[in-house]
């Protein structure tokens, strides 16, 4: 049986109507007549149309209704996002466009698909999608389809930056930067109040001090970091690294400077003929049975630098005393490095108790040497003070001291943990020459907020790029941060 006869005889059917033996031929007339037959193709044309109609309409449906994201963007932080209409399995739009991103600064390119910008205000947005699919006419008017959009709140405007109270009789600026000449090199240090002290008006406990000493040519750098939980601590951090150059000055007189002089230039003959390693110096405390160039070295170190860590200690003891206080309110770590140079190169001795890192990188930046281990972790047992007597009769206490010579070095830095936390993340890390020259390329200008240091004796605004660079955000890393660069 034709298509026509079948598709006429159901319609009957369903309509009641049988169609009999005896009505066969003229069932046969009746299909064969050219109006029915123009009828039936209508009616064929009209159901493929239908087809079709459903067809694109459930596509524009499904557009509709299918869940699209487009991820979150922060104000003030550059934005870009592809949209992948083909792994959305939206292959056949012929036209997309994107209404409302103007409002908080970003824009769709179509040729891309694309959408990018940097957004300028917070919020949620109700974005509208307009599209056209394959198959629709030109004169259709376009699809709509909501979609949000939220773009959060620059995380530094949400914290507050509240004045420290300037009547505090231990009160010090809340952020503070240097750039000196020191000895043959510059010196640029910044110390700023941690985001979690501006919030809430408190003060910076960090604090840093540096000083040339013409008459013997040593230059020194201290810088401490005041524990949070002590009450004075802002106090505590800057006795103890005043007390560092004070010690130096009254006590590194020009005689025992050039008795020292001649003790290192006789050494470095004597490694140098040897071929033995120059910079571990102090081998134990005080068992030392031969006195040779070495161990007198490693006598000064010992002696020299472990009383400066020591008057320090007094001078918060006194302090604390005077003014009727718990010296425990005072606790402060403390580094310190003092360096000179010489004919061949240059020697650098350190001190440290706490967790502030001290790190000395050579000049084409293929070597580096960590100074000093931190009190954090199993070795260390957790964060150590200056302010605690049992340092120094620990016998850990020697392994706290520092030596090296160097042709020349690039960079030395000493830096507190809000620095270290944030950049180094990890102990470990301070022991691979990749994060130090990360950390270099980072202060150089590789960051989020291209906030470049121009390390140049000529750059008069050296000191201000540092300070501006130590905003950088790190997400849980909100403390003080002092960073002393010597280059």
């Amino acid at each position: 049986m034709s298509t026509i006869k079948s598709y006429i005889e159901k319609l009957l059917l369903a309509n009641g109507v049988t169609i009999t033996p005896d009505k066969s031929a003229f069932f046969d007339a009746f299909t064969s007549d050219e109006k029915v037959i123009e009828q039936f193709n209508v009616i064929q044309q009209n159901q493929t149309e239908m087809v079709k109609d459903y067809v694109l309409r459930n596509k524009i449906n499904d557009i509709i209704h299918n869940h699209m994201q487009i991820p979150n963007g922060t104000v003030g932080k550059t934005y870009e996002t592809i949209i992948d209409f083909e792994q959305l399995g939206w292959n056949e739009l012929i036209h997309s466009e994107f209404i409302g991103l103007e409002e908080c600064g970003l824009s769709f390119d179509s040729k891309n698909d694309t959408i990018s910008g940097i957004p300028t205000t917070s919020g949620e947005y109700k974005i509208k999608f307009l599209f056209k699919v394959d198959g629709e006419s030109e004169n259709a008017p376009l699809n709509e389809k909501n979609i949000n959009l939220i773009i959060n709140a620059d995380p530094k405007s949400l914290w507050k930056n509240v004045d420290s109270d300037t009547n505090d009789p231990y009160w010090k600026e809340d952020n503070v930067a240097d750039f000196q000449p020191l000895g043959d090199k510059h010196i640029v240090v910044a110390s700023k109040r941690g985001r979690s002290h501006a919030n809430v008006g408190s003060f910076r406990d960090d604090d840093y001090a540096f000083k040339f000493y013409e008459t013997t040519g040593w230059s020194v750098v201290a810088v401490a970091d005041g524990a949070g939980s002590a009450k004075a601590s802002r106090k505590g951090s800057q006795i103890a690294c005043q007390e560092v150059i004070n010690y130096f000055e009254k006590n590194l007189t020009t005689t025992l400077s050039s008795e020292l002089d001649v003790l290192i230039v006789e050494h470095h003959k004597e490694a140098n003929a040897a071929a033995e390693d120059s910079t571990e110096l102090i081998a134990s405390s005080d068992e030392i049975t031969i006195e040779t160039t070495k161990n007198k070295i490693g006598r000064f170190i010992y002696n020299h630098l472990g009383s400066c860590a020591k008057s320090a200690h007094n001078k918060l003891e006194e302090f604390a005393l005077a003014n009727d206080i718990n010296s425990k309110e005072l606790h402060t770590t403390l580094i310190f490095a003092l360096f000179k140079k010489y004919e061949f190169g240059y020697i650098v001795m350190t001190f440290g108790v706490g967790d502030c890192p001290i790190g000395i990188i050579n000049k084409d930046q293929t070597d580096f040497k960590l100074m000093n281990w931190l009190d954090v972790g199993e070795f260390g047992g957790g964060t150590r003070f200056i302010t605690m007597p049992e340092i120094f009769t620990s016998d850990k206490f020697v392994t706290r001291f520092g030596f090296t010579a160097i042709d020349d070095f690039s960079y030395l830095m000493l830096m507190t943990d809000g620095i270290y936390d944030a950049k180094f993340v990890v102990e470990s890390n301070l022991e691979k020459l990749e994060k130090w020259n990360e950390f270099i390329t980072d202060l150089k200008g590789t960051n989020d907020d291209k906030c470049a240091v121009v390390f140049d004796a000529n750059n008069s605004e050296i000191a201000h790029q540092l300070s501006q660079w130590m905003d950088f955000w790190s997400p849980g890393n909100h403390d003080d941060r002092t960073l002393a660069i010597i280059f």
